[in-house]
């Protein structure tokens, strides 16, 4: 018989997904080693098709390899900007990233040498990044959960930052993560307090049988 879960610890994983927020702001301080392994380990516990675990994480302790990742962030973003248009200077008033104060910056990657892995890919090879999504999602929902925040930092050239990092061929950066200790959690979504977008209501995004009619596309 499998172990049950108590009604406290039911409501502790629902309370750690609800107040789970993608952190920009951090306190400047290390993270205590126990604790990251405990985060790592949250992560590598993650489903992955085929159990192929394509995970891997490089934790950036270099300070001039952290000034070298955080120039390439913000090129990207002064032409997210650009790309943005009308928008683009309301875009750049945001806070994007924590790269320079958070206590831990880890880059996760895709292995290489992937495409002999078909289990689960043959028909969606994309879900080697749909595995590796679930493994950072462990690390962000871990995080909540011990008090620490996190941000998953998506503006870079992913080419140029395998280059930086000595990444082979095949293998493929997908995200960089600020992991750090706050001096709060937002209350709502940091976009959402910033009036740049607003969340969808789940009963938008469900449907039954086939897609939506109202989005079905017409010709």
């Amino acid at each position: 018989m499998s172990e049950s879960f108590s009604t406290e610890d039911i409501n502790a994983v629902y309370k750690a997904i609800a107040q789970r927020r993608d952190i920009r702001h951090f306190i400047p301080g290390p993270i205590d080693e126990a604790l990251l392994a405990r985060l790592l380990t949250a992560a590598h516990h993650a489903p992955s098709v085929g159990m192929m675990q394509p995970w891997r994480f490089i934790r950036i302790r270099r300070q001039e390899l952290r000034d070298a990742i955080h120039r390439l962030v913000d090129e990207e973003r002064q032409h997210t900007a650009e790309a943005l248009g009308e928008r683009g200077d309301e875009f750049m008033r945001l806070k994007v990233e924590g790269i320079r104060e958070c206590g831990e910056l880890l880059v996760v990657a895709l292995m290489d040498r992937r495409e002999p892995h078909i289990f689960g890919r043959r028909t969606l090879p994309d879900m080697d990044l749909a595995s590796v999504a679930c493994a950072i999602q462990n690390i962000w929902l871990a995080s909540r959960a011990e008090g620490l925040g996190m941000g998953w930092v998506s503006l870079f050239d992913p080419d140029r930052l395998a280059r930086l990092l000595g990444i082979p061929p095949g293998g493929k950066p997908v995200a960089i993560l600020c992991l750090g200790h706050v001096e709060r959690f937002y209350p709502r979504p940091m976009l959402e307090l910033e009036g740049w977008a607003e969340p969808r209501r789940l009963d938008d995004l469900v449907s039954e049988d086939r897609w939506p009619v109202d989005e079905t596309p017409r010709g």
